[in-house]
């Protein structure tokens, strides 16, 4: 399975891609105030070009597993995202990808880097849950 990951942020968003056996995360890109109309669209295009059968998009929960005003927006970004799209739309748990991404430099942009490692943490819970 091939899956796109974001790393919503109002004013940026990651946007990272497994390879298609659904093993490998790579940063992909970022993009502008996705949460706009052109925003969505360019996500849907992304998707549809790189062919991904699911979206995830990282919802960031207190330390304490709870919604905050974060978890709201982003939760809102998700339905508008899911009317944007026909590829399915999941939210999964982000709480330290930012951190993660912020404490291993790369050449990508961080932003892409956090989609990227909350990527790879959906990959593992997939490969644990077949059946989601």
């Amino acid at each position: 399975m091939k899956v796109l990951a974001l790393d919503y942020g109002s004013a940026r968003t990651g946007v990272a891609v497994s390879d298609p056996t659904g093993s490998i995360a790579r940063p992909l890109d970022v993009v502008e105030g996705a949460s706009g109309d052109e925003g969505l669209r360019r996500l849907a295009q992304i998707a549809q070009t790189e062919g991904v059968d699911r979206i995830v998009v990282g919802l960031p929960l207190t330390l304490r597993g709870e919604h905050g005003a974060q978890a709201e927006e982003t939760e809102d970004f998700v339905a508008r995202l899911r009317e944007a799209t026909s590829v399915p739309v999941v939210p999964f748990d982000e709480r330290y990808t930012t951190r993660l991404a912020e404490s291993h430099p790369a050449e990508a942009p961080s932003d892409a880097v956090a989609a990227a490692h909350l990527l790879s943490g959906y990959l593992t819970w997939l490969s644990a849950h077949p059946a989601t």
